[in-house]
């Protein structure tokens, strides 16, 4: 699309954000302070007023942005420089001037989660409430998701299963009308089968949910547990910090209830810099390490610092992967779930490529093992733009016997060089 060509709604929902960056913004330095990215390309005012004689170059520059909130929260003046850098994004990708090559993996990620051999939904008779775990946790965690969905129809005996991406990465890359066709599609699908609740595991899924719902009603499995109870365990001991995910920023019940379950766990609880409302990205916000590894390593260093050599806790699976890169992190739903790991430090996610394996027999375990009035999945795999390269999705016999040689071959690695 050429620069003279009606603007779409994308272009003009950028220009009225830019527009009030650009005659209220001061400049007073207090959102660059905080961000890697702000200090490494200009103050939101500066990049405001930029896009009007540089469109796609400072369009470009918003995908360095980790969309985390930060700017938008310490503003003093209320402005919301996030928003303004997602409307950029969204305004390129209507014109194609993104290089979706470079975001193929986590899209072909997405893809596979919309696709009928992953996605899953089971809700029983009388079904009004459903669990919505995230692609992350499945396959990283698939049996602490199972005993989580045991625990939890404790309380709600009626509740449902979705398996399903929530459509976050094409979102945050500002493919909207792609986003929200596919999210439509669940949700409609949802509301139409009597579902009004959803239990979200993920953070990113909870932001989704909340915003884009039209009629759902979202709160948080750890919420859920901080108020209704956990399941008989071992307690631990010992100092951790707290890694507040940024989809949850303004969510204080999320906040409180992670601490909740931390101090029941028998854990001290020792506050970072940034918590709660105004913490940091770990480093994985708006997909940045697919584009500036460099960028996305200093949001991930900056936590470390804050954190020292405390355990990290966080309720999000994407968080602990990164975190855990540089310091000791746990899930909040592994110390729930598997303490005795977790003390001895063995309480390790699965990798990928073995994740969508754990996924698709989780899948198949739910199906088995659950009365269900309405089962439903995708019709197919969602189209990835023509930019990009997808990865076929592969047959549960091929998935399978290529999990068992990768076995074969690390077991054999192991008796080797042990």
């Amino acid at each position: 699309m050429s620069e003279s060509s009606p603007l779409p709604s994308a272009s003009r929902n950028q220009n009225s954000s830019a527009k009030r960056i650009t005659s209220e913004c001061t400049e007073c330095g207090a959102c660059v302070r905080s961000c890697a990215f702000l200090s490494t390309h200009g103050s939101p005012r500066t990049l405001a007023e930029r896009l009007a004689h540089e469109g796609p170059a400072v369009r470009d520059l918003a995908f360095d942005c980790s969309l985390c909130g930060l700017c938008s929260e310490i503003c003093p003046l209320d402005l919301d420089p996030s928003t303004m850098f997602l409307d950029m994004r969204r305004d390129a990708a209507s014109r194609n001037e993104v290089d979706l090559k470079r975001y193929r993996t986590i899209l072909g990620y997405e893809n596979r989660g919309n696709s009928s051999l992953f996605s899953h939904a089971g809700l029983p008779k009388g079904c009004d409430t459903v669990f919505f775990p995230g692609c992350t946790l499945t396959g990283t965690r698939p049996g602490v998701t199972e005993d989580l969905f045991g625990h939890l129809q404790n309380t709600i005996p009626s509740l449902g299963i979705v398996l399903e991406c929530c459509n976050k990465p094409s979102h945050d890359l500002g493919r909207q009308d792609h986003f929200e066709t596919m999210f439509g599609e669940l949700r409609d699908m949802l509301l139409a089968h009597g579902v009004r609740r959803v239990l979200t595991a993920c953070p990113n899924c909870f932001k989704v949910f909340s915003t884009y719902g039209n009629g759902l009603k979202v709160s948080t499995v750890y919420e859920h547990l901080a108020a209704h109870g956990l399941p008989a365990t071992t307690p631990l001991s010992g100092e951790v910090t707290i890694h507040d995910p940024c989809p949850m920023r303004h969510v204080p019940g999320a906040h409180k209830a992670l601490r909740t379950l931390a101090a029941k766990m028998g854990l001290d609880i020792h506050e970072m810099k940034h918590s709660r409302k105004r913490t940091l990205c770990c480093g994985e916000g708006g997909s940045v390490s697919f584009r500036s590894p460099e960028l996305s390593k200093n949001f991930t260093e900056r936590r470390a610092r804050e954190a020292g050599d405390r355990t990290v806790l966080t309720s999000c699976a994407g968080c602990a992967h990164f975190l855990g890169r540089s310091m000791d992190t746990a899930h909040m739903l592994d110390v729930v779930f598997r303490p005795e790991a977790v003390r001895e430090g063995k309480a390790r996610a699965v990798k990928a490529p073995l994740t969508y394996l754990k996924r698709l027999t989780l899948k198949r375990r739910f199906k088995a093992g659950m009365p269900m009035a309405m089962v439903w999945e995708r019709s197919g795999k969602s189209p990835l733009p023509a930019k990009t390269t997808p990865v076929p999705v592969l047959s549960w016999k091929l998935f399978r016997y290529t999990a068992l040689g990768l076995g074969c071959l690390v077991s054999l690695k192991v008796f080797l060089f042990s």
